[in-house]
Order: structure tokens, then C-alpha cells, then sequence
């Protein structure tokens, strides 16, 4: 395996290509398909949830974890992401701009609250921790 810097930024893109060259290294593309990837996601998602199953509320962060529980976690939410790059690239999807407009998206339907310097009668607390409501819910 090859050492890699801690610092070093990964991108979808790179991950898009390391998993293309393995899978054809490998003549694995002819199982590739969209329903086997996500098949094969969702079989990791499990794996990944067998983790937290018996651990009730975790802290943010994971403070209590043993280091080789974190290494375990790492590993399996790293198989979902692989799958998700090669599951998307089986369908022709470009994650990078699809999760971007995702968030456009999210940030229009659920808009962040305004907060307002406006002085409110009667209870006494500083105005600027008030929260202005949206009008329409």
C-alpha cells in the first residue's frame, strides 16, 4: 500500500478514478451494475450500522471509542463512499455537482432563520436572542 500525506485533499473525482482502474485491474466492470452497486451499498450501510447497533447515543466525535473501533468506522464508511462514487458513476451522475445542488436546494426549501434587533415587549430578554420566525409556517 502506498503511504499517503494526512494533509493530502481527496476529491470525488480521484476516488471515481482509483475505483475504475481497480475494478478493471480486477474484471469486475461486467458486475458493476447500478442495482449491484446499490445492492452491495446497502449490504455496507449494514455493516456500518452493526457498528453503532448496541451503543446507544454516540458523542459527537466518538470520544469513548477505542482507536481501533474509530480504524473499524473508518473502514466502513469508506466502503459506502466507494460504492456511492462507483454507484453514481454507473449512472451517469456527477455526485460533486448533484450533492452542491442538493444543498441549493435545501437551503431554498428549509431557509435559515433571521435573526432580527427588533426590541420585544414584556419578556424581558435581550432582543438580539430572538429569532424571527418565518411567515409562512
Amino acid at each position: 500500500m502506498e503511504k499517503r500525506d494526512e494533509e493530502e485533499e481527496v476529491s470525488l473525482k480521484t476516488l471515481s478514478k482509483k475505483m475504475d482502474d481497480f475494478a478493471k485491474a480486477r474484471d469486475w466492470e461486467k458486475y458493476h451494475s447500478p442495482r449491484n452497486l446499490l445492492l452491495a451499498m446497502v449490504g455496507e450501510v449494514g455493516e456500518l450500522s452493526e457498528i453503532f447497533q448496541w451503543k446507544g447515543e454516540v458523542a459527537r466525535g466518538c470520544p469513548d471509542w477505542k482507536e481501533e473501533e474509530k480504524v473499524h468506522l473508518g473502514e466502513e464508511l469508506s466502503d459506502v463512499l466507494l460504492y456511492l462514487v462507483r454507484l453514481s458513476d454507473a449512472c451517469g451522475v456527477d455526485l460533486g455537482k448533484a450533492a452542491l445542488r442538493k444543498i441549493e436546494l435545501n437551503a431554498v426549501k428549509y431557509p435559515a432563520p433571521k435573526k432580527t434587533d427588533d426590541h420585544c415587549v414584556g419578556d424581558g430578554e435581550d432582543s438580539r436572542s430572538k429569532i424571527k420566525l418565518n411567515e409562512e409556517h
